[in-house]
C-alpha cells in the first residue's frame, strides 16, 4: 500500500491480480519483419534451465533469474528483440527481425529465413518443440484483394492455401503445412502505415491461434488410445448388470468383477481427466481467438476460421465424447455398486430373519426343557420334604405323640407337600416375570 494511500490495507493478491491484464503485452512490431516462434513443452524443464539458455544471447549475459518470475519476458538483443513467455505446459519464444530488403516472394526463401543469435541457439532451446511457425509481415495495399492473394501466394509455391482479410486492414494466408525445415508460415500483408502496435496484436492473435489448436489437439490421441478399454468396460459392465438381474453369480464373484472394473476406470481418469480438461479449455481459447480475427471472406479460397473448425471440429468432438463417455461410465459403475449393495443388504436381511428364527426355535425347546426340569426339581423337592417329616413323624411316635404309623402319616403328607412346592414355585416364576 502506498504511504499516501487513504485505503484500507491491499490484500496480498490485488497487485498480481490487477496486473494480470498487462501480463503478455504484444510487441511493437515495425514492417516489414518476420517473425520466428517456437513453442516447446517443459515438463522437466525449470526455470533456471530457461534462464541459462536465455543468458547465451547476445547483451543478456546479467540477465538476473528473477527477471523471470513474471512467467513474461522481452529481451533486446541487437538486430532483433525476443519475447519469452511461461504458461502451464509449454513455453513460447518469439524472435522479431527485421525482414531483409531482398528477400523475394518464395517458398525458398521463407525456409531460409535464419534467426540472427549464436550458432544453434535455437535448436538448444530446452523442452520438445510442438509448434514452430516462421511469419512474415509486410505493407502492401489491399485495394484489390485477389491481387494481394496472388502475391502472398508466391510465398508458399504450389501449396494450397487458406486467406482472410482482418478487420478489412490485413490479409492472412497460411497453407497450415509442416515443411522440411520443421516450421509452418504464415504470411501477413498488412496496409502500408500499419501502426507497430497493431502489427503487435496481429502476430500475437495468428500466432496463438495456431499454439492454442496444437495444444487442443494433444488430448485426441488420448481419447482414441481410450476407445478400445471404454468398449471393453462397458461390455463387462453389461455383462456384470445382467448377471445381477438373473441371479446369475454370487455376491461375492460379482463385487470382485465390479471392483476390477471400477479400478480401471479410475486409472483411466486419473492418467487422462486433466488432458481432456485442458483440451476444453484449449478449444475454447482457439474460438475465441477466431471471433477476434473479425475475418472477412476472400474469393477462391476458405477462410482460416473454417479451415480450422472443419478440421478442429472433428478432434474436440471425439474428446469430448471420450470424456463424457468415461464419465458416463463412472457413473453407470457406481449405480451397479448401489444395486449390488441393495442385492447384499436383502440377502444379509434374509440371513439375520433365519438367525432369528432359528434363535427363536432354540428358545422354546430351551423353555421346554426348563419347564421338563422344573417338572422333576418339584419332585425331587417333594421327595426331600417327605423325607424330612417322615424323619419328624418317627420322632414324634417315639415319645407317643403320634397315634398312627410314621410311614402312614408321611404318605398322606404327599400330596399337601407336593401342592406346596408348586405353589412356592409358581410365586417365584410370576414374581420373577413381573420384574
Amino acid at each position: 500500500m502506498h504511504e499516501d494511500s487513504l485505503l484500507p490495507p491491499d490484500d496480498a493478491l490485488r497487485l498480481a491480480l490487477h496486473n494480470e491484464v498487462h501480463a503478455r503485452p504484444p510487441a511493437r512490431i515495425r514492417l516489414p519483419a518476420v517473425i520466428v516462434h517456437i513453442a516447446v513443452l517443459n515438463d522437466g524443464v525449470s526455470r533456471k534451465d530457461e534462464h541459462a539458455h536465455l543468458r547465451q544471447l547476445p547483451g543478456q549475459h546479467d540477465l538476473a533469474l528473477e527477471a523471470l518470475n513474471a512467467n513474461f519476458l522481452r529481451l533486446r538483443c541487437g538486430e532483433f528483440s525476443l519475447k519469452w513467455e511461461r504458461h502451464a505446459e509449454f513455453t513460447r519464444y518469439a524472435v522479431v527481425q527485421p525482414l531483409p530488403a531482398d528477400a523475394v516472394a518464395s517458398a525458398q526463401t521463407l525456409d531460409s529465413l535464419a534467426l540472427r543469435a549464436p550458432g544453434d541457439w535455437l535448436g538448444r532451446i530446452p523442452g520438445r518443440t510442438f509448434a514452430a511457425i516462421k511469419l512474415v509481415m509486410i505493407e502492401r495495399p489491399l485495394t484489390f484483394a485477389p491481387s494481394a492473394l496472388a502475391e502472398a501466394r508466391d510465398w508458399f509455391g504450389a501449396h494450397a492455401v487458406v486467406a482472410s482479410t482482418m478487420g478489412g486492414h490485413s490479409l492472412v494466408v497460411t497453407d497450415f503445412c509442416l515443411r522440411a525445415t520443421g516450421f509452418e508460415h504464415i504470411v501477413v500483408l498488412a496496409e502500408p502505415g500499419t501502426p507497430e502496435t497493431r502489427a503487435g496484436r496481429i502476430c500475437q492473435r495468428l500466432l496463438e491461434l495456431e499454439t492454442y489448436r496444437l495444444m487442443a489437439l494433444r488430448g485426441l490421441p488420448a481419447a482414441k488410445s481410450l476407445g478400445g478399454t471404454l468398449a471393453e468396460v462397458e461390455a463387462t459392465l453389461a455383462n456384470i448388470t445382467a448377471r445381477l438381474e438373473t441371479r446369475g453369480a454370487s455376491e461375492a464373484e460379482l463385487l470382485d468383477d465390479l471392483i476390477s472394473t471400477a479400478a480401471r476406470i479410475e486409472h483411466a481418469t486419473a492418467s487422462h481427466q486433466y488432458r481432456f480438461a485442458a483440451t476444453q479449455a484449449y478449444q475454447a481459447i482457439v474460438e475465441a481467438r477466431i471471433e477476434e480475427l473479425h475475418e472477412g471472406k476472400v474469393a477462391g479460397t476458405q477462410s482460416l476460421g473454417e479451415f480450422m473448425q472443419r478440421r478442429l471440429s472433428p478432434a474436440m468432438a471425439t474428446v469430448n465424447a471420450t470424456a463424457q463417455r468415461l464419465a458416463g461410465l463412472s457413473q453407470r459403475i457406481s449405480r451397479a455398486s448401489a444395486l449390488l449393495r441393495t442385492r447384499v443388504d436383502i440377502a444379509t436381511e434374509a440371513q439375520n430373519q433365519q438367525l432369528l428364527a432359528q434363535l427363536n426355535s432354540g428358545q422354546a425347546t430351551q423353555l421346554r426343557m426348563q419347564a421338563t426340569v422344573e417338572g422333576l426339581s418339584i419332585a425331587a423337592i417333594t421327595y426331600y420334604v417327605v423325607s424330612l417329616l417322615l424323619y419328624f413323624f418317627k420322632a414324634l411316635k417315639a415319645e407317643g405323640w403320634l397315634p398312627v404309623q410314621p410311614e402312614l402319616a408321611a404318605g398322606a403328607a404327599i400330596p399337601f407337600v407336593l401342592l406346596a412346592v408348586w405353589q412356592t414355585t409358581r410365586r417365584i416364576h410370576r414374581k420373577f416375570f413381573s420384574h
